[in-house]
């Protein structure tokens, strides 16, 4: 009976090949390899945020006595500061945020385009970034403080002789102007961020086809730049709403307690050794942000879809 012939080269093959056992590890590895890179994100976002939020809970549904009660919620609903805090939170985010998100996207498209002296233009428009929340308050206070630069200014050119009061809850609407303008000035840097990194992935082909097909520069960005950025801009939108339903170092800054918020009733009912009372606070903001985040999923996909078909 003759034996089968094993050529060199087969049994070469044979030798370096690993073993079924390896193969089947290092599969299971590759495999696993994205959960393992997500552990110290997922112990981070369990440690800092779901444990906080669970103990927040209970706390605003937990009397000293151990009884289960909504009384903290009652309480804060009829605060006297209650409506007025939430009408103050909800005007912020609708005039900051869009506000935010104009400039982001057109200091952005000026990076993008590689103007002369958009490199320095960076460093300028990212210097709020190393500037904490409470230090951006102080400064748009010397601003527009009683005796800040705005009214030195209108003294000095006889504009307006006797100082405003850019700050006053009589001026309510001079002081919602500070407020979001201080608001706008530090926390669009991070938008225009994430735009950027949004412009960067979008393949240069695609905007020299638009060009090839006489698309003008208008058109360029409206049907392409724009549309492209989407996933960017929806992750920024997200980011954005829930920073700003917590924003507070600013308003006090500015005004004090003469524009009450939500975060900053929170930190009121802390003060007042009111635990409870600021747990139900916070436990507002946070669902507050959830149904925002999920009708901002539901809408932007909705959209997606539909610019798919």
């Amino acid at each position: 009976m003759a034996t089968p012939q094993v050529t060199g080269d087969a049994l070469a093959s044979n030798m370096l090949a690993p073993p079924a056992a390896n193969r089947s590890f290092a599969r299971s590895r590759e495999r696993a390899l994205p959960f393992l890179l997500l552990v110290p994100s997922a112990l981070f976002l369990v440690i800092f945020f779901a444990v906080p939020m669970v103990q927040a809970l209970i706390l605003s549904i937990h009397s000293p006595d151990g009884a289960w009660t909504l009384q903290y919620f009652e309480r804060m609903v009829r605060d006297v500061n209650f409506t007025d805090a939430v009408r103050n939170t909800f005007l912020i985010i609708l005039v900051a945020i869009p506000l935010q998100f104009l400039f982001a996207i057109v200091m952005g498209l000026l990076l993008q385009n590689k103007l002369r002296g958009s490199s320095l233009f960076l460093y300028f428009w990212a210097i709020p970034l190393a500037v904490s929340d409470l230090a951006a308050g102080l400064v748009w206070l010397a601003i527009f403080g009683d005796r800040g630069f705005v009214n030195s200014f209108l003294r000095t050119t006889g504009i307006a002789p006797i100082a405003f009061s850019w700050l006053s809850y009589e001026n309510y609407g001079t002081l919602l102007m500070a407020v979001v303008i201080a608001e706008v000035w530090r926390a669009t840097a991070i938008v225009m961020v994430i735009v950027v990194a949004g412009l960067q992935l979008i393949p240069p082909d695609y905007m020299e086809a638009a060009e090839v097909f006489g698309a003008s520069r208008w058109q360029r960005i409206w049907h392409v730049q724009l549309p492209l950025i989407r996933p960017s801009l929806q992750v920024a939108l997200i980011l954005r709403t829930i920073l700003a339903f917590q924003v507070f170092a600013v308003v006090i800054a500015l005004a004090g307690r003469a524009m009450p918020v939500l975060a900053s009733e929170a930190y009121n009912r802390y003060g007042e050794l009111n635990p409870n009372g600021a747990a139900a606070y916070a436990f507002l903001i946070l669902t507050i942000s959830l149904i925002t985040t999920i009708v901002y999923l539901i809408v932007l996909r909705t959209s997606e879809e539909e610019m798919g078909q």
